[in-house]
């Protein structure tokens, strides 16, 4: 049974506000959820945290929801919490990686079905790359050449200048040119 703030004894001046910012979260999880469902997996390369991370994802915009001054803005202010939220789990994968904690991916869960195998390899393969990049680097790289976001985007949705997007996405394709080069060469 859902009680309503007023029966969970909230101030009365308050309840108005609740109500209506319960009812923008309610409206934004229906419309965006899958779209940050989507960008999460593709960030996380897996999908045992995808829910976790809807779940940060719309706890953060119950917060900050209000405080957004442009409500067009909300996509792309979904998005960079969705980043802020999937960096906390990929330094806590490392972490647990580490110390032995992780199990090994599976990243077949991102390939659609009747996908040859030599892409689903490849793929698997990329991904298993992007884990041993800095955090950084590996979502700006995601962003950019995963999701399609053009670099002025990638610097917004990470947070940082549009120099920095550049090196870090220059970065992550020069470390995965070698490791795959490297691969193929005999």
């Amino acid at each position: 049974m859902e009680r309503t703030p007023a029966q969970l004894g909230v101030c009365p001046t308050l309840v108005p506000v609740m109500e209506q910012t319960t009812d923008e979260l309610a409206s934004a999880f229906r419309r965006y959820s899958r779209y940050v469902a989507a960008v999460a997996l593709k960030l996380l390369g897996r999908d045992d945290e995808i829910d976790d991370v809807v779940q940060e994802v719309f706890l953060a915009a119950l917060r900050g929801l209000g405080r957004l001054r442009e409500p067009e803005a909300i996509k792309g202010w979904l998005a960079t919490v969705t980043v802020r939220v999937a960096s906390r789990k990929l330094r806590r994968r490392r972490l647990r990686a580490w110390v032995g904690l992780d199990r090994p991916p599976d990243y077949a869960s991102l390939v659609a079905p009747g996908v040859p195998a030599d892409e689903r390899a490849l793929l698997a393969r990329v991904y298993r790359l992007l884990d041993e990049l800095p955090v950084k680097e590996r979502l700006a790289w995601t962003l950019r050449h995963v999701e399609g976001e053009r670099l002025d985007a990638v610097a917004q949705i990470c947070g940082c200048s549009l120099a920095t997007a550049k090196r870090r996405v220059a970065a992550a394709q020069a470390a995965l040119d070698r490791a795959l080069d490297d691969e193929v060469k005999p």
